[in-house]
């Protein structure tokens, strides 16, 4: 008990990681209540409606992960600058974050004419595949303000003030959730869109949180100190800097996503129930598995200030402090899962057709034995991710989820389901074995300590003075 009480007030302890963890859970939770919810309503509007949201959704997220994953790394530079004091810095990597947001939103939109031909080759049933095209077309015009909102976050995050992410992420869910809605069902006088209306719904929410980070970072304070507004052009070596530690983050980012996207591609061959039962499961997740991601951003933003005061053994603890908690927080979840898992799929079918959703919903019961056993892992991955890429070890992290994705993930999943015509229960054990292998992998990788050393920023020029 006593050692319980000195890791919470020490540096690098609870305490601090929650200080700054909270209000990313929060905001993160606001997010994942969004998808929950968005899902929910989907679900109630027909089982083609939720079957299709989750590959299509997915497609677009997996392309605008490349992008993401680099733009919000800018946290972690400004994690760094702000540690070792260079606060002029922080504008300016802002705004290459901003440069990297418009580079993907150009590629989503080009994107746009060639989804009958992706969808098509997938080879869904029909209106499933309809929905899918209409889904990923309105998602993809909402690429630039979702990814540069991202970016412009890491002002918050990267400083350990994080409340601002918060609120602007709570505003944005509310708004997402009314306009959600009201755009599916078409109630207090909107059309009814169906698939259509959650997509624009969440393509405005993104918008509106572009917009309201774009009017925050533009007060004079923050101007006169960070550099804000002042430093809005490119710099092409701070440009490149970023690519070069943040564009392996996005292509590991994208290649997980990608191999998500091709299993779930995969599981619709099973048919349209196993699909939505999937869908749901994996929303299921999702509601739980967010808080964990706002723990991760505070262990990344913790070791990138402390590598940047060039402490690290804080780091380290900062680490450990956060697995500890995400640790219990999950395992708690995990056992709810098993235990009362109507509480969790229950939502999902209490306005849908009963006939429609009996086979789903046991489906999707029995397929969150299997969430129970690798979120319990997932914590390794997460958090130990986070903390060698708030180091700067990109690249590693990069080549492990191209090499596992493809070998213990994607070829065993098409091998059992294409070739082997195996059913839902192999390929969600195969699943499983891919998210308990990474977590293995990422632990070892912050164990062996190599990431102690690495830095992303670029080191101060010093003038010396002739004698």
């Amino acid at each position: 008990m006593q050692g319980l009480k000195k890791r919470w007030k020490i540096r690098g302890g609870y305490r601090e990681v929650l200080v700054i963890a909270t209000p990313l859970i929060l905001s993160t939770g606001a997010w994942s209540v969004q998808h929950f919810v968005d899902r929910m309503f989907l679900s109630w509007y027909s089982p083609e409606a939720i079957a299709a949201a989750m590959p299509a959704g997915m497609m677009s997220f997996a392309v605008m992960s490349l992008f993401l994953g680099t733009a919000t790394y800018v946290s972690t530079f400004v994690a760094q600058y702000c540690g070792a004091k260079r606060f002029n810095r922080v504008g300016p990597i802002l705004w290459q974050g901003v440069y990297v947001s418009l580079l993907g939103g150009l590629v989503l939109i080009c994107l746009i004419p060639f989804a009958d031909a992706i969808f098509s080759f997938v080879g869904h049933d029909p209106l499933v595949q309809r929905y899918e095209i209409q889904y990923f077309q309105i998602l993809c015009l909402g690429g630039f303000p979702f990814v540069a909102s991202s970016a412009l976050s890491g002002f918050y995050s990267g400083r350990g003030r994080p409340w601002p992410v918060m609120w602007v992420n709570t505003f944005a869910t509310i708004a997402n959730l009314v306009l959600d809605y009201a755009l599916i069902f078409g109630a207090w006088g909107f059309p009814e869109l169906g698939i259509k209306g959650a997509a624009i719904a969440t393509v405005l929410s993104g918008t509106f949180s572009f917009f309201v980070y774009l009017a925050l970072i533009s007060r004079k304070t923050y101007n006169e100190k960070y550099h804000t507004l002042k430093e809005w052009k490119p710099e092409r070596e701070l440009f490149m800097r970023l690519l070069h530690f943040g564009l392996p983050s996005g292509l590991q980012f994208f290649l997980d996503m990608l191999g998500f996207t091709v299993f779930i591609l995969l599981i619709g061959r099973l048919g349209t129930n196993a699909l939505a039962a999937t869908n749901i499961a994996f929303n299921i997740n999702t509601l739980a598995f967010m808080p964990m991601i706002g723990c991760g951003i505070a262990v990344s933003v913790l070791v990138g200030q402390y590598l940047g005061a060039n402490k690290p053994a804080l780091a380290q603890r900062s680490a450990y402090s956060g697995f500890h908690m995400t640790f219990l927080y999950m395992a708690t979840i995990a056992a709810a899962y098993v235990l009362v898992p109507d509480i969790f799929v229950a939502p999902f079918a209490a306005k849908a057709d009963p006939e429609g959703m009996a086979e789903i919903y046991q489906l999707a019961v029995m397929l969150l034995r299997f969430v129970a056993v690798y979120s319990v892992f997932d914590t390794m991955n997460i958090i130990f991710a986070s903390a060698i890429k708030g180091a700067g070890d990109t690249r590693f992290v990069m080549f492990m989820i191209l090499i596992i994705s493809a070998l213990v993930l994607v070829l065993p999943a098409y091998i059992a389901i294409v070739m082997l015509g195996y059913g839902l229960t192999i390929a969600w054990g195969i699943g499983a074995t891919y998210v308990i292998v990474l977590g293995f992998v990422f632990y070892l990788r912050f164990r062996g300590g190599k990431w102690k050393g690495m830095r992303v920023i670029e080191q101060p020029v010093v003038d010396v003075k002739p004698e």
